[in-house]
């Protein structure tokens, strides 16, 4: 029997140290419309109720087989408490900004962190559910707890249309606003992990190189960065969707304990990049492959990750609502033939 318990073994992978097994984790959404049919746990009620919450995240783990459990499963919580008009969903949509309080320049001065940031009606639902998920699995298993960061929650308040247009006639206006954006995501870590969380996942997809130049970001977010994993304890993971490839370098001092990568970035010449600094989470494809394709090449396109060097087995983004089961549990096929040859 293994020494390593999951959690130890997550843990151990994420600190870059040697483990009997690569994990097979999900550190993005995990919540899918047949995991929904099995638990009775569905959309949209799963994101706006605890218990709920709990028991869909608790089927990834559960059902679905990952190494680890993981909530919330949608991008707005944040940004609906600091301010953003969300629209619920459905059963296979998550719910979505509909408006935003930064229409002008001058209404940046009025977003700060509100002095019930933890008891808003979004976050209080996360931080409830990561404390049941805790009491439920033990000190055995992870849990893994997502929140936007500072460059997201950026475009979702001032829009993705202001948010670009004021990164190029305005840096210091994204800039201040970003650094009150650090702020409730230290805020809101800090409680997610001291609800019991093992691990957080800052998703900012919209620093990557796919929506701002590399420059900017080692201007004006990679120091929000550092403030982020100076100031939060426990481990931290960085997700960017996208082709992060050229931020790589600076990314891989931040701070974070892992990276999670999607398919775009190739994970041999990443590992080239990062070295031993840091961790790699990826990147089997969660659209063209696990969403569209069937189980053998799932399990192709694991092992090359697995045979490239990644650290933690992983869909390289947020799992699609009807993404198969089978296809999520051939990622553990993959692992386990790995280990076999």
């Amino acid at each position: 029997m293994s020494e390593f318990t999951l959690n130890k073994r997550f843990e151990t992978a994420l600190k870059g140290r040697p483990t009997d097994l690569i994990p097979v984790c999900s550190v993005t959404q995990t919540g899918t419309v047949e995991l929904m049919e099995m638990t009775g746990a569905y959309w949209p009620q799963a994101n706006y109720d605890a218990f709920k919450m709990a028991d869909l995240a608790l089927a990834g783990y559960e059902l679905a087989g990952f190494e680890n459990v993981r909530c919330p499963f949608c991008t707005t919580v944040l940004a609906e408490t600091l301010g953003c008009t969300v629209t619920e969903g459905s059963i296979d949509i998550q719910p979505y900004v509909t408006d935003f309080p930064c229409k002008k320049k001058k209404d940046v001065k009025d977003i700060s962190v509100p002095d019930s940031l933890l008891e808003s009606r979004r976050t209080s639902v996360v931080l409830g559910a990561v404390g049941i998920l805790n009491e439920r699995v033990g000190e055995d298993v992870p849990v893994v707890a997502g929140l936007v960061g500072p460059a997201g929650l950026a475009s979702m308040l001032a829009g993705m249309k202001n948010y670009l247009m004021w990164f190029v006639t305005n840096p210091e206006l994204v800039e201040e606003l970003m650094g009150v954006l650090t702020e409730a995501c230290i805020e809101y870590a800090k409680g997610l992990l001291e609800q019991g969380a093992d691990a957080v996942t800052l998703i900012d997809s919209e620093a990557g190189p796919d929506i701002i130049s590399p420059q900017m970001f080692e201007t004006s977010v990679l120091p929000l960065y550092r403030k982020f994993c100076r100031e939060v304890p426990g481990l931290k993971i960085l997700h960017m969707c996208g082709d992060a490839t050229s931020v790589l370098d600076p990314l891989a001092d931040a701070g974070f304990e892992g990276i999670s990568i999607e398919e775009k970035v190739g994970v041999s010449f990443a590992k080239g990049i990062v070295g031993s600094r840091v961790r790699l989470i990826g990147n089997v494809s969660p659209s063209d492959t696990l969403l569209a394709k069937g189980p053998e090449e799932v399990i192709i396109e694991a092992r090359a990750c697995l045979e490239d060097g990644i650290d933690i087995l992983s869909p390289g983004c947020g799992l699609a609502p009807h993404t198969p089961l089978e296809n999520i549990k051939a990622l553990f096929r993959a692992r386990d033939e790995f280990y076999s040859l």
